[in-house]
């Protein structure tokens, strides 16, 4: 079989290992929703200071699909990997002819689609029940190329990660760590506005949460405040986690007794 076969073959394999755990498909799909409809209920009445003010329940749906794909990309990828190592999946995986990155892109991969599938989810969800507008044309276009970079993005950090959790039990705490404070310091869960604290600013600045967020906000809105420097700094990143990855990725169970 040709590796464009392989590659495919596994994503469908992914897809169904997904799938038929059903526990964790449905909190997946429904965590950005429940967020959303708490948020929107209880912050949601008024404006976000931002390109001239934008309503807070629009606000909260490009946020929360934000959160989507980082949940789908960062975080499902680095707990599963983690557990699949500690579990000997890995290193059985690793015994087959499947070549190694045939596998982890297909994983990739298989996030991605789930990601956008959680954005157009929340995207339709926003449409009916808060009137949020959708992106089309030009802004339609920068808000894909948004996702798909955030996406390998996150996707690479998750990689990893979870190559430096030491066994499973540590994995969901260490994943949940790294990444939830970016999310309230980067605005995803609380708008920051030009009053925040100047720490808070340079701190998000630095990591792509708050890069993501911005890049997908404004395509999303069409308000022509668009930067490609928000795109540049995911993809710097995605390369940097890819080579973190090289070398702290692990196909064997850390402690293994």
């Amino acid at each position: 079989m040709s590796e464009v076969g392989l590659f495919a073959r596994q994503v469908r394999y992914t897809n169904k290992t997904f799938w038929r755990n059903p526990a964790s498909a449905f909190f997946t799909f429904v965590f950005p929703l429940l967020f959303l409809i708490i948020f929107t209920s209880l912050l949601g009445q008024g404006e976000v200071q931002i390109g001239g003010g934008v309503d807070q329940a629009t606000y909260y749906v490009v946020a929360m699909a934000t959160f989507g794909v980082i949940s789908a990309c960062y975080t499902n990828i680095a707990i599963s990997i983690v557990f699949a190592r500690e579990e000997g999946v890995l290193k059985r995986v690793r015994g087959t002819p499947l070549p190694a990155s045939i596998y982890l892109v297909a994983r990739v991969a298989h996030a991605t689609l789930v990601g956008l599938l959680l954005v157009a989810i929340t995207a339709a969800f926003g449409m009916i029940v808060y009137d949020a507008q959708i992106p089309t044309g030009a802004d339609l276009g920068l808000f894909l190329i948004s996702l798909l970079v955030g996406a390998g993005c996150f996707s690479a950090i998750g990689l990893a990660v979870s190559g430096m959790v030491p066994n499973a039990d540590a994995g969901p705490p260490i994943v949940n760590a790294v990444m939830l404070p970016l999310l309230f310091l980067s605005g995803v869960f609380i708008p920051l506005g030009d009053d925040a604290p100047e720490w808070v600013q340079t701190f998000a600045a630095i990591f792509p949460v708050r890069h993501f967020f911005e890049a997908t906000l404004d395509s999303f809105l069409g308000t022509g405040a668009f930067q490609w420097s928000d795109v540049l700094v995911m993809a710097i990143w995605m390369v940097a986690a890819i080579v973190v990855a090289t070398r702290t990725f692990k196909w064997e169970a850390r402690h293994r007794r």
